[in-house]
């Protein structure tokens, strides 16, 4: 089983208070940063182009002061990136490596060595904004601790990372996530460059208690992951973007070491101020240094060679401001374009039959609101507050038909909650079968321009079916998938985290399987990953805005047919249920927020509220529902919904009938 534990954060309405100060190395006092509960948020919460620049000013200055050359980004909350800096003699690309230095590269990004270095930092310091919010701090080496098959890693016969598979959302082919416009910073989110990272050196900036960006830092030549989190790194990239967030850092507090998941700490930094070789109040000014010690970098798709400033989140021109129309007394957020239009209210779907209605859209999502508004927040700090998400209801063809999220929801759960409704409507019909055996094979590098070897999507398809023993799922619409049940599927051993086990279908067997290398997830969108890099390498066009059916590198990405229902990926994590009318699939609800259990929980009472006040959709009949299965002698798990959820009651068992 998975531990209970939390998918990610949003906060409880309250206000700003207290102070967390953190260590500094002799000579420098970073001042108070204040705590805030959801809400400190405001017009001035940005960076500023000053900022900005103290910020590389100080990142260089550390690196100096170590003999070591290093590509620094920084970004707002939302994914602007507002900086890219190279030092002089840094390295121009880092290989892709999840395993010990040496080893033979099994594919999928393993070993590729032609990513650009800036696209690494851009990739960190997307994630430590994305994962960040006023009531949780939370890090590259927070995600690399949390995507690995077991939690801990290393630690074996333990479940597989609470956010397993989170590492492909954000996708630069996403058709959710905006695109640099060559200006100033705007409307967001923004895409990754390389998904979000698991590679320590990627840390959140902080204003006034409220996240108003990161810094992500490459040096070392290699993008991966710490495989050990019981012992203490001297990591150079780390230790650079902690010298970068003086003056910026999280409040104490509010970081992931402050947490405790099924008795694990979280892991933050294993750098400090008082690690560092320099005293970042002592930097010099960043026009002192560019040009000098380094350049600012144009990187295409994603900045011109110059400082810009950030957005503030929650208000109009960062992409995401409080709802006026849909969902009135629920403190509500919603997305809107740089016209401050709103890009997702509740319509109708697009199928011919059964579609759901704009009224059903917009009471499941207002049931969800409201059952995030009774929940206990799983990680959040201050103990005791709610959960707070985002939620996303597409048709079964994969059409976004309403998205709204709670006040200070991370921002990383935006594009997950619509991979997570997507999923979930897609695998319980019966054209997901056909759609993925047309793709184009993925097509694995040697490590550098060479075709190592491809790999057929179809291959999944019979794996399923095998290990099911359903010769026409995918293909029948007979079995409704949640996402819990297809993650299950998708981990390299099944049971979850049970060694020795056989493989889900879904993922590539232990031994060959890494967070870089997973299965079916990566599969899908690898070739159009590889284009991106690509592209920003000055050897392709942009991929489109759609992560499938992209061609391989050898046949110059040529698009194939791709699915417009899964447009943004797959999200394997827990956190979405199919939508029914009686026996018949019209949708999916995806949640991503406080909690897998939470997440589960929310969007099967979301589904089931809205039906009991409507009388005309449903959850999945229960003879539909995965749980009916036990493939290699273990149950096909539907949700896993949480013990005493609720901050208002005392119900144990919130799911049971539902």
């Amino acid at each position: 089983m998975k531990p209970v534990w939390g998918a990610l954060l949003v906060l409880f309405v309250a206000g700003c208070g207290g102070g967390g100060t953190d260590n500094s190395p002799v000579g420098a006092v970073d001042p108070a940063t204040p705590s805030c509960s959801g809400s400190c948020a405001g017009p001035a919460s940005f960076l500023t182009q000053a900022d900005v620049g103290r910020v590389l000013a100080q990142a260089v200055f550390e690196a100096q002061a170590r003999g070591a050359r290093a590509t620094i980004a920084v970004t707002d909350r939302v994914g602007n990136v507002l900086a890219v800096f190279r030092m002089t003699g840094a390295a121009t690309t880092v290989t892709v490596r999840s395993t010990a230095a040496g080893a033979t590269p099994d594919g999928g990004l393993e070993g590729v060595s032609i990513v650009p270095d800036s696209m690494a930092a851009i990739a960190k310091a997307v994630t430590g904004a994305y994962l960040s919010t006023e009531g949780h701090a939370f890090s590259t080496r927070t995600a690399g601790q949390i995507v690995q098959e077991h939690f801990n890693p290393g630690e074996v016969l333990s479940p597989s990372g609470p956010l397993f598979g989170v590492q492909f959302s954000q996708l630069p082919c996403s058709d959710l996530v905006a695109r640099f416009a060559g200006g100033a910073a705007d409307a967001g989110p923004k895409r990754s460059p390389l998904g979000l990272s698991a590679d320590p050196g990627g840390l959140p900036l902080y204003k006034g208690g409220t996240p108003v960006g990161a810094i992500g830092v490459i040096a070392d030549g290699v993008y991966g992951l710490d495989l050990n989190v019981s012992d203490t790194d001297a990591d150079f990239d780390e230790q650079v973007a902690v010298a970068g967030s003086f003056g910026f850092a999280a409040p104490d507090e509010r970081r992931a070491g402050r947490i405790v998941v099924d008795g694990k700490s979280l892991r933050f930094s294993d750098a400090d101020f008082d690690d560092l070789a320099s005293a970042p109040a002592s930097a010099p000014s960043f026009a002192a240094l560019n040009g000098v010690a380094g350049v600012l970098l144009a990187v295409p798709g994603y900045a011109t060679a110059v400082v810009r400033s950030g957005t503030a989140f929650g208000q109009p021109a960062s992409g995401v401001r409080a709802d006026a129309l849909d969902y009135p007394g629920l403190d509500a957020f919603v997305l809107v374009d740089t016209a401050n239009s709103e890009r997702y209210r509740p319509i109708g779907g697009t199928e011919v039959l059964d579609a759901l209605t704009t009224a059903e859209v917009r009471q499941i999502l207002r049931e969800a609101l409201q059952v995030v508004a009774r929940t206990r927040g799983q990680i959040r700090q201050p103990a005791g507050s709610a959960a707070r998400v985002t939620i996303t209801v597409t048709d079964s063809n994969g059409v976004i038909l309403g998205l709204v999220s709670s006040r200070d929801a991370p921002v990383f759960g935006i594009d997950v909650s619509v991979q997570k409704a997507r999923t979930v409507a897609f695998l319980s019909s019966p054209a997901a079968a056909a759609a993925v055996s047309a793709l184009p094979p993925a097509e694995y590098l040697d490590g550098g321009l060479a075709v190592l070897r491809t790999e057929p999507l179809g291959q999944y398809v019979s794996a399923g079916r095998n290990f099911l023993g359903l010769p026409n799922v995918f293909a029948d619409g007979q079995l409704a998938f949640t996402a819990r049940a297809l993650g299950n599927l998708s981990r390299p051993y099944y049971p979850d985290g049970a060694n020795g086990a056989p493989a889900g279908p879904m993922s590539k067997p232990a031994g060959q399987w890494s967070p870089f290398s997973t299965g079916l997830q990566l599969d899908l969108v690898h070739n159009a990953l590889v284009q991106h890099v690509a592209f920003v390498a000055g050897l392709a066009p942009d991929v489109a805005a759609n992560c499938t059916g992209t061609g391989g590198f050898s046949g110059g990405f040529v698009p194939g047919a791709a699915i417009a229902a899964v447009a943004n990926g797959l999200q394997i994590f827990p956190g979405a249920v199919p939508v029914y009318r009686g026996s018949t699939l019209v949708g999916g609800i995806g949640v991503s927020g406080d909690g897998v259990d939470q997440d589960d929980m929310i969007a099967l009472l979301a589904v089931h509220q809205a039906g009991q006040q409507l009388g005309t959709i449903n959850n999945a009949p229960a003879h539909l529902r995965t749980d009916v299965l036990t493939p290699a002698g273990a149950r096909l798990r539907y949700v896993n919904c949480p013990q005493s959820p609720f901050l208002d009651s005392s119900t144990q068992d919130a799911c049971s009938g539902k």
